[in-house]
Order: C-alpha cells, then sequence, then structure tokens
C-alpha cells in the first residue's frame, strides 16, 4: 500500500454543502467513482454526513456529503440542517454546490449568509450545465463571483461527469500539505452495514413516489455471514414509518411494493459486497417518530 508520505503531498477534509436537490451526492458519487451516497428526484434524501474518499497523485480528498440546507420547520429537519450548517466549521476545504438551470433563493441567501461567517478556503461548482445554454452559464459565473471570493468557480454537470476531474484538481490545489487520513484503497469510512441501510432507505423513495414523506428510517437489525454458505449474507432491515397508512402503502397490495423494494435493494447491496445477500424487510409503524428526540437520537440523527 502506498502512504503517501512524499513532500508536497496535500489532503484534507472538504464539505459538500449547498440548497437540497441540487445533486450534491451526484457529484460525490461521479468523483469516486463508485456509489456510496444516496440519490432519489425527492429533496433532502442525504440526512448523514457521507464521508467519501478519492485518492489522486499527490492528494488524497476526503468529502463529507451533507443535507441541503434550507429553512427548517420540524425537529428531524432542524437536525438535518443543523448537521448541514457544522460541516463548515469542521473541514479545511467548503465545496459550494448549486444548480446552474434551477436557483433556489431562499436557501441560497442562507448559504451565502453562513459563507460570511467561516474564513476556509471555498470552491464554487455551478452543476446541471448540461441543462442551461451557455451566455445563461456565463452570466450566472460573473453574478456568483461578485457575491464571495471563491477560490475558484467551476461549471460541471455530476450526470454527464463534464468538468468533474478540473473540480477535483482545483480542490487538490487548495487543500493543505500533509500525509493521507486513509489507505489508497478506501472509499468511505462508513461500514457496508449503515451503507446497506442507506440503499434499503433510497429504494423507499423511488418505489413510494409522492406516497411516503421523509419520515422513514431504516434500521439493520442484523448484518451476518451465513453459517453454512460463506457466500451469502443474511440481511435483516426494519422501515419505521409514522403512520398505519405509510405502513400499508410501503408493504403494496399483497406485499408487492415491499417485495420490489426488497429486490432492488437486495440486487445493488449484493453489487457493493461482491457476493449473493439474503434480504428480509419489515415495517413497523413508530407514532411521530421525526418529533421525538428519542427516536431521533435512536435513528442516528
Amino acid at each position: 500500500m502506498q502512504q503517501h508520505s512524499e513532500e508536497g503531498f496535500r489532503t484534507g477534509f472538504i464539505g459538500i454543502v449547498g440548497p437540497p436537490n441540487v445533486g450534491k451526492s451526484t457529484l460525490l458519487n461521479r468523483m469516486i467513482g463508485q456509489k456510496i451516497s444516496i440519490t432519489s428526484k425527492k429533496p433532502q434524501t442525504t440526512r448523514n454526513r457521507i464521508q467519501g474518499i478519492v485518492n489522486r497523485p499527490g492528494s488524497q480528498l476526503v468529502f463529507i456529503d451533507t443535507p441541503g440546507i434550507h429553512t427548517a420547520r420540524s425537529p428531524l429537519n432542524t437536525r438535518i440542517v443543523d448537521t448541514a450548517l457544522s460541516v463548515m466549521g469542521d473541514v479545511d476545504v467548503l465545496l459550494l454546490v448549486v444548480d446552474a438551470s434551477d436557483a433556489d433563493p431562499e436557501s441560497e441567501t442562507m448559504l451565502k449568509t453562513a459563507l460570511q461567517a467561516q474564513s476556509h478556503p471555498v470552491i464554487l461548482a455551478l452543476n446541471k450545465i448540461d441543462l442551461i445554454a451557455r451566455p445563461s452559464l456565463l452570466s450566472l459565473i460573473a453574478e456568483w463571483s461578485a457575491i464571495y471570493p471563491f477560490k475558484a468557480v467551476v461549471p460541471v454537470s455530476a450526470e454527464t461527469g463534464e468538468q468533474v476531474d478540473a473540480l477535483l484538481q482545483a480542490l487538490s490545489e487548495v487543500l493543505p500539505q500533509g500525509p493521507a487520513f486513509f489507505p489508497e484503497e478506501n472509499l468511505t469510512d462508513h461500514s457496508v452495514r449503515f451503507l446497506a441501510g442507506e440503499i434499503v432507505r433510497e429504494k423507499v423513495f423511488r418505489q413510494t413516489g409522492q406516497e411516503i414523506p421523509y419520515s422513514v428510517a431504516v434500521t439493520i437489525d442484523l448484518f451476518k455471514e451465513d453459517e453454512k454458505n460463506a457466500d451469502l449474507t443474511r440481511i435483516h432491515a426494519t422501515i419505521h414509518v409514522e403512520r398505519g397508512s405509510q405502513k400499508g402503502i410501503l408493504i403494496g397490495k399483497q406485499g408487492s411494493k415491499l417485495g420490489r423494494i426488497g429486490e432492488d435493494a437486495r440486487k445493488e447491496i449484493e453489487r457493493m459486497l461482491g457476493k449473493r445477500v439474503f434480504l428480509k424487510l419489515y415495517v413497523r409503524v413508530e407514532k411521530n417518530w421525526s418529533k421525538d428526540t428519542r427516536f431521533l437520537s435512536k435513528f442516528g440523527y
């Protein structure tokens, strides 16, 4: 394993911040080259600080993905936003991601205010440039450049990969010098158990459309290698909802909806682990858990 001890090596923690649904998790997955952060078209999919690692010649970039910063109106959302804002004081560099094709004035104003209160280098990524015309992009670059002294403004497309390497280069150049924090083969510091739970939660979002709100949490109750077959991992997961009606929607007619969620999650977990998986899903009602601080702590928020 290469130790990255050569003189001039750069490494550090980079906090990814931005409004909801601007493609932060998609961009993180693109930079890493593998999916470690769940995505969906619904805002606020990301709740936990996901740590991903990119190794480049001469640098190691350690990313912390965060939930979208927005005006919080519930205890759960308040904790989510607090998680995102707290990253700004804990990292070496900030990567601000905004949607070049669709502004979010309220959230962007919150972020501009938060930026004024910190002193870390900030790089701006204008994402989704595949969706806008070049003249609009040039005016947007000028507009943002007048707001804050960014170290760099990089237009990117997380969807197509355009300019992502240029963004990684810009980030590498502002990292402090020092040895790598993690072995070169590491992509994340999260356990596969945690990632399995995130995959199940993502499939809930993707299979339920607008029917299930964000008061959904997933806990992993069992994660172990089969006693008789080392090529098989057994996983039991519980999907927690707030109302009985939500449980019915999740399960679906004769268990059809839950079956599709389980099938999609199982296939992705198998790709992640490189082995077969037996996945058993349960649905449990925890009344108003998103407003109960005991459950928020239990579910990791």
